[in-house]
């Protein structure tokens, strides 16, 4: 499936030389070479493996996939359409068709189903709560908590306390889910209301009467009736057409409308290339025509395409991969030490007490694993998401905000993406002076501005407006507000007309068409004669068409007011015009005028258009007109500011090579030369130009089939990449290919044909707008304003997003070795416990929760600090090679049948043995350990900070507040080991104790001791965190700058949480539960207070010591960007802020 059908701008030959030009496979003869590195042009074999070994295994799905079924029915003949059809048509007189009968109609319907295409299955909401229940997370608090309530159901008394911290656990769980899970169904309700309601109708034909009937009752073999402004109900072929032209841009991404008409003998073409074929759901811009319904619903082109997407799985997120494996190896870490303390507690403190052991174990468990890190994620992301709406892009996926931070390549459609799909007046040239009627900065300093007064100007306005066949949906609003039917090219003369003329309708009403010639593909060019009276006569004739056609037509040309002969120097100049405006990938067309003097032509003058009774010669050359869909306001920017992010940006587009290249050049796509820019600026061939001497490239469509890997690895080498002439397979392609080389891929789209590669990227960006049902389907996000500038800020945000999830995570996970270490020394020493289980899940889920969420407000330490950073798993040489290597060593193993050589797939034991055997091969280390340019959400940096670094100044701040709390009770460190060996201390029937110094400690001085110390291990972790806050920011500046502490969402957790430590702690009806006690001294915070200053220091010293590498991971400044905005885009800003 390709699409070829669209004409190029004027002038260019698609037919000519490829876009790019691929070396042979064999040895290719060296040639001198002026300057730079020598490049190996001979692949051995092992190059070729190793290049191929990446993309073994897109190849063996391939072979496996079953091809689309094709539609075939353009190739049948007019004389046989009809019976093959079994239906009744007129070819000669489609009017008189007779179609199906009713009952035939209702018969066919029953057989073949509704015309709709089937959605997209979907889990009910029940299924998809169950999926985020039953996370290696939630299932591990569920099952603590089902443990704690075993244990209850042996010993009610003596495992009360266990009913709390069971129910707490078991509702965290439930808690985790719902929250993901309202999430995702607000998100999918708000893109149902975006999703068409209205169920469309159209006029079929039923035993020999024009109905209207909604489109799904259509069926094959339906005469249909379709005309301008109308959505093709179904894939027609046509036996009954005038002037008919179709936008086909959603389904190939063709700017330019395409003339369909019948063919006698059918069309041996492919169907995306038929003439006599329309497709489902694309729009007719232009006359109208009779088809007959030959597929329907799922069968039709769009249909075939849907299925495509259907077929593609989404990939999972790298924030949701990430996620998991550190979900995984917390959950290992936690069951691995809650064993390992059952067993050494079992055996010492507890001595055989199993119940108490369980219960220690869970605490450990409890220790280890932050319970509220899934909610903490999920609201984070929630907040993005929310914020990102109110910048007019809509989440589906929550994750999706982070991915689109993550992005390492981004391929972006052009039409109705980077452009506005609506083809606009960009240069004229008359009198042979050129002029500019759009805003840009793409013209010469020598290019005037547009006005009425010039020389010719008022001639083009007038045989734009007038040599037109373009109808208004409605008459009764200003011209500008009126959407305008008909051809694009039209539509954009007569938009362009209509800007400088008093009132466009009078205009027209003045001057009546008395004969007309419509344009065609076969004369390339539109003639009208209008009652126009001028000195001469009252009739005037204007042309408009292909420029060598008018031209050819014309003996003089219009300079001052006046006609002046055509000569050599006139057609040096008309070239020079022609090439500017072609150059630029314009759509260039030429207009020409004849003022019929009245001796020759009266005004009642029959003309005729079969016997060719009109005037074709001896006109007069008025100019040429260059159209464009131009860049929709801020692409430009935008481009640059993502590729400055260190995102490859590329296009792939259906549109014709050149005008792609020429759309990229503006929009800072493209800046350096490809293979052939650089062969005609340097006066070489295009074969004497190497590899590394240039960094662009335009791919066109037809080469991509055969591509092997080599040439696809060479192909993302380059930092510039256009793909033109793209089908929806195509697209589909060039996304896994990028993916298989460890890009993280965003594709942006609007049309039917991008879907396939929206629904497989890493992150599917669609437009609201002007995007198809389907392509809104198959993405994860979706623009509301249709702005491509909004993924600037959606990659802005996502990347602050991971950076404050980070922050979160190393906030959330400092606390574990507080917590867990205090718990080794309660075991191993012994001292008594100083933190409980219960006390721990109130860190967890209380002050940490509020604190953790307040992240989600933080702003970037500096300006454009995370939008000059390269992305967080950056695509380079090593990372391609390493995959590569590990992609050979799967296809040396893989086992393949002796005969055909294809790969045999190994059995579900095989696979589970493989994975067990795994962790004990050399191979397994060797890729666990290699060092890797990425960052992870959750690193070994990360880690050390969290664990070794401000883990470790928080343990030793809440043991020194644990042990001088003691001491002043009474009790030095030997003291408490001594008294919890004895085991019969601290609990209100306990017997005095008799410290070293001789003092008795009495059974309510003991529980009172023993109450401060926890409330004071606890407060330490929460005042130090307090610090932590802050200190966790620092990573360009110090942690108490002006952006450190610019976030009052800090406070207010910090503020929150200490009201909830105070109320726990100070409160005496909590202290069954909780513990604590109101005697607590605030004087005692002054030692947490004092180790979270040493906090702030040591992340002070971090970020000298990690300040270097800061800077290396800096994009470097891109020579050529064009960063300022259009003159166009100003005055639109302007416009905006005047009108708000």
């Amino acid at each position: 499936m390709d699409t070829k059908t669209e004409q190029g701008p004027v002038g260019v030959d698609e037919g000519g030389s490829r876009a790019v030009a691929f070396h042979d496979e064999q040895e290719i003869e060296e040639k001198t070479r002026p300057k730079g590195v020598e490049l190996k042009h001979t692949l051995t074999q092992d190059d070729k493996e190793l290049a191929a070994a990446g993309y073994g295994h897109l190849e063996e799905k391939k072979a496996t996939e079953q091809t689309s079924v094709d539609i075939v029915e353009h190739k049948i003949p007019l004389s046989s359409l009809g019976d093959t059809l079994h239906t009744s048509i007129d070819t000669k007189d489609a009017g008189a068709s007779h179609g199906l009968s009713a009952d035939e109609a209702a018969e066919r319907l029953k057989r073949d189903g509704p015309n709709v295409l089937t959605p997209p299955k979907k889990r009910s909401p029940f299924r998809q709560y169950m999926d985020r229940l039953l996370t290696m997370f939630n299932i591990l608090l569920i099952f603590a908590g089902i443990l704690e309530y075993i244990l209850l159901g042996v010993n009610f008394h003596e495992n009360f306390a266990n009913t709390y911290l069971g129910g707490i656990l078991i509702a965290v769980a439930f808690l985790n889910a719902f929250i993901d899970w309202y999430q995702v169904q607000k998100s999918e309700a708000i893109l149902a209301s975006f999703l068409a309601m209205i169920p469309p109708s159209c006029r079929a034909v039923r035993d020999g009467s024009i109905v209207t009937i909604p489109a799904a009752e259509l069926v094959s073999g339906d005469v249909v009736l379709i005309r301008s402004g109308d959505k093709t109900p179904a894939d027609l072929i046509l036996f009954g057409a005038t002037d008919l032209k179709v936008d086909n841009s959603s389904l190939t991404g063709e700017s330019e409308p395409q003339e369909r008409f019948p063919l006698v003998n059918g069309s041996p073409s492919r169907p995306v290339e038929a003439q006599n074929l329309v497709f489902n759901s694309t729009l007719v811009v232009n006359g109208e025509a009779w088809g007959v319904v030959v597929r329907t619903g799922d069968h039709t082109f769009i249909g075939q395409i849907a299925s495509l997407t259907g077929g593609e799985s989404g990939n999972e997120s790298p924030l949701a991969v990430e996620i998991g494996q550190f979900v995984i190896k917390i959950s290992c870490i936690a069951i691995l030490f809650a064993i390992v303390f059952f067993v050494v507690g079992i055996t010492t403190a507890y001595k055989g007490r199993a119940a108490q052991t369980v219960t220690f174990a869970v605490s450990i468990l409890v220790a280890w694993v932050p319970e509220g890190l899934p909610s903490v994620v999920t609201l984070l992301l929630s907040i993005a998401a929310k914020r990102m709406a109110n910048q007019n892009v809509l989440v589906k996926d929550l994750q999706g905000v982070e991915t689109l931070g993550s992005l390492t390549l981004l391929a972006t459609d052009k039409t109705g993406t980077l452009t506005r799909n609506q083809m606009t007046v960009t240069n004229l040239w008359s009198g042979l002076r050129m002029f500019s009627a759009f805003q840009s900065n793409n013209d010469d300093n020598t290019t005037e501005s547009f006005s009425l007064q010039a020389s010719g100007m008022s001639e083009l306005v007038d045989i734009s407006a007038l040599n037109s066949r373009v109808k208004f949906d409605r008459l009764d609003v200003p011209f500008g507000e009126r959407q305008i039917l008909g051809d694009a090219t039209e539509t954009g003369l007569t938009r362009f007309a209509g800007r400088y003329l008093t009132d466009y309708d009078e205009h027209q009403k003045g001057f009546p068409k008395v004969f007309e010639v419509p344009f065609n593909s076969t004369n390339k060019w539109a003639l009208v004669i209008l009652n126009k009276p001028h000195a001469e006569g009252q009739l005037t004739a204007y042309i408009k068409g292909a420029p060598e056609r008018v031209l050819a037509k014309c003996t003089s040309y219009l300079k001052d007011g006046a006609l002046a002969p055509i000569t050599d120097e006139f057609r040096t100049a008309y070239d020079d015009a022609y090439n500017y405006m072609a150059s630029r990938g314009h759509r260039v067309i030429a207009c020409a005028q004849s003022l019929l003097p009245s001796s020759t032509y009266a005004a009642d003058h029959a003309f005729s258009r079969n016997d060719g009774n009109y005037p074709s010669t001896e006109y007069c050359f008025v100019g040429l007109v260059s159209l464009e869909d131009p860049p929709k306001h801020g692409v430009r920017e935008a481009i640059g500011t993502l590729r400055m992010a260190g995102i490859k940006v590329m296009m792939v587009t259906g549109d014709h090579p050149k005008t792609a290249e020429a759309i990229a050049r503006k929009i800072n796509l493209m800046i350096g030369d490809t293979r052939e820019t650089l062969a005609a600026r340097t006066g070489r061939s295009v074969d004497e130009i190497y590899e590394d001497e240039f960094n662009a490239v335009v791919i066109h469509g037809d080469e991509i089939d055969d591509l092997q890997g080599w040439q696809w690895d060479q192909i993302f080498s380059k930092e510039e990449i256009v793909f033109a002439r793209t089908s929806p397979k195509h697209k589909l392609e060039i996304v896994k290919r990028a993916q298989a080389l460890g890009h993280i891929v965003g594709v942006t789209g609007d049309g039917v044909n991008d879907s396939p590669a929206l629904k497989k990227a890493d992150l599917g960006i669609a437009m609201n707008i002007s995007g198809s049902d389907v392509s809104k389907e198959a993405a994860n996000m979706i623009l509301l304003d249709d702005n491509f500038a909004s993924t600037v800020k959606g990659v802005a945000e996502g990347r602050q997003i991971f950076v404050n999830l980070k922050r979160s995570i190393q906030y959330t996970i400092t606390h574990s070795t507080p917590e867990v270490v205090p718990q080794l020394l309660y075991v191993v020493v012994p001292i008594p416990l100083p933190l409980s289980a219960i006390l721990i899940l109130v860190i967890d889920l209380g002050f940490e929760l509020f604190v953790a969420l307040s992240f989600a407000w933080d702003k970037p330490e500096t300006v454009d600090g995370l939008m000059r950073m390269a992305p967080r798993k950056p695509v380079n040489d090593r990372s391609i090679l390493s995959l590569k290597r590990k992609a050979l060593r799967r296809t040396k193993t893989l086992r393949r049948d002796p005969e055909t050589q294809e790969v045999i797939p190994p059995s579900k034991l095989s696979i589970l043995a493989a994975k067990l055997q795994k962790p004990f091969t050399r191979v397994f280390w060797e890729d666990a350990l290699e060092s890797k340019d990425g960052e992870t959400l959750v690193d070994g940096q990360l880690l050390s900070y969290a664990y070794l670094e401000a883990g470790v100044i928080e343990m030793l701040g809440a043991l020194v507040g644990y042990f001088v709390v003691f001491f002043k009770s009474g009790f030095s460190p030997s003291d408490l080991q001594r008294a919890q060996k004895s085991g019969a201390y601290f609990s209100s029937s306990s017997p005095d104790f008799i410290n070293g110094r001789g003092q008795t400690i009495t059974a309510s001085e003991q529980v009172d001791a023993f109450a401060k110390a926890q409330s004071i291990v606890y407060l330490s972790i929460f005042i130090i965190q307090c610090f932590n806050v802050f200190a966790v920011k620092a990573r360009f500046t110090f942690p108490f700058g002006r952006n450190a502490v610019g976030n009052p969402f800090n406070f207010a957790g910090i503020v929150g949480g200490a009201c909830l430590g105070m109320f726990i702690i100070y409160t005496p009806p909590l202290h069954v539960v909780f513990g604590g006690t109101f005697k607590l001294s605030p004087l005692y915070w002054l030692i947490p207070v004092a180790f979270g200053c040493l906090l702030l220091a040591w992340a002070s010293l971090r970020v000298i010591l990690l300040r270097k590498s800061v800077e290396n991971a800096r994009v470097k400044d891109i020579k050529g960007l064009m960063m300022f905005p259009t003159m166009r885009t100003m005055s639109m800003r302007q416009k905006t802020q005047e009108a708000s």
